[in-house]
């Protein structure tokens, strides 16, 4: 869809990305997880940490700004570098 968006709006000077996070450190992930569960899943992080919210905010920031104007059709997967 994001791909499809960027090409119809294109022409209208709109662009269409979309951000696909990966585990960040919020209430909605962290809970029924132990500490164990999360622990492991930090270590399959190769930045090893969970994202915090800021992180994907950064990166949301720079996509609704002029800075970004040449990204188009993309999806950014923000993750710390899982694979």
């Amino acid at each position: 869809m994001t791909h499809i968006l960027a090409k119809e709006l294109g022409a209208r000077r709109i662009t269409v990305n979309a951000v696909a996070p990966g585990p960040v450190e919020t209430a909605l992930f962290t809970d029924g997880k132990s500490a164990a569960q999360i622990e492991a899943i930090e270590k399959m992080i190769p930045l090893g940490r969970l994202g915090q919210p800021d992180d994907i905010a950064g990166l949301v920031s720079f996509l609704a700004g002029p800075d970004s104007g040449w990204v188009n059709g993309q999806i950014i997967r923000a993750n710390g570098g899982v694979i």
